[in-house]
C-alpha cells in the first residue's frame, strides 16, 4: 500500500467484506494518518516496555489529531502483546499503570507469547490451519485469539452504538 492507494483500497474492501482490518507499521506517517482517519476502531499493539509505551502514546496523539481534523471520535484501545502466560513483569505493570493513568482504554484480553503466533510467519495460513505437530500450545493460542476477536467485536459494537447516539 502507498499513501496514494490506501483510501481506494479500504473503500474497495469495505464493499466486499463485513470487516476490513488494516495492519500497518507503528510509525507515524501519512499512510498511517489516512488509515486512522478512515477507521471505525484502532487497535494499538504494545509490548510491556517503556519504549513500546512511548510508541503507543505517539499513535494516540496521532489519533487525537485525526479526531480534530475529522471532527469525530475514533474509537481505540491498546492491546498488550507478547505477554507472559503466568507472570506479569514489572515493566508490563508499569506500562498498564501509565496507560490507565492517562485514561487510555486497554483490552482486557492480552495476546500471550505463544509459539503458534510466531509459527504463522513460517507456515502461513491461520491458527486453525496449523497442525498440532507443527507448533506447541496450539489450542491455547486459538483460545487467546478467539477471546481477543470477541473483545474486538464487542468494542466495535460499543463504538458503533456511541456514534449512532
Amino acid at each position: 500500500m502507498t499513501e496514494e492507494s490506501i483510501v481506494d483500497a479500504i473503500d474497495g474492501a469495505e464493499r466486499e467484506a463485513a470487516f476490513v482490518i488494516v495492519d500497518l507499521e507503528g510509525t507515524a506517517s501519512l499512510l498511517v494518518a489516512k488509515t486512522i482517519g478512515m477507521a471505525d476502531f484502532v487497535v494499538i499493539p504494545t509490548q510491556g516496555s517503556s519504549m513500546d509505551a512511548k510508541g503507543a502514546a505517539k499513535t494516540i496523539r496521532l489519533i487525537r489529531n485525526s479526531e480534530k481534523l475529522s471532527r469525530r471520535r475514533i474509537a481505540h484501545a491498546v492491546l498488550l502483546t507478547r505477554t507472559g502466560a503466568a507472570v506479569t513483569s514489572r515493566a508490563l505493570r508499569n506500562v498498564q499503570e501509565q496507560l490507565k493513568a492517562s485514561g487510555t482504554e486497554i483490552f482486557e484480553t492480552a495476546t500471550v507469547e505463544q509459539a503458534a503466533f510466531k509459527d504463522l510467519f513460517d507456515f502461513g495460513g491461520t491458527l486453525s490451519g496449523l497442525a498440532a505437530t507443527q507448533t506447541s500450545n496450539l489450542e491455547k493460542a486459538i483460545q487467546n485469539a478467539r477471546e481477543f476477536a470477541g473483545e474486538v467485536v464487542s468494542k466495535l459494537k460499543a463504538a458503533s452504538a456511541r456514534s449512532a447516539a
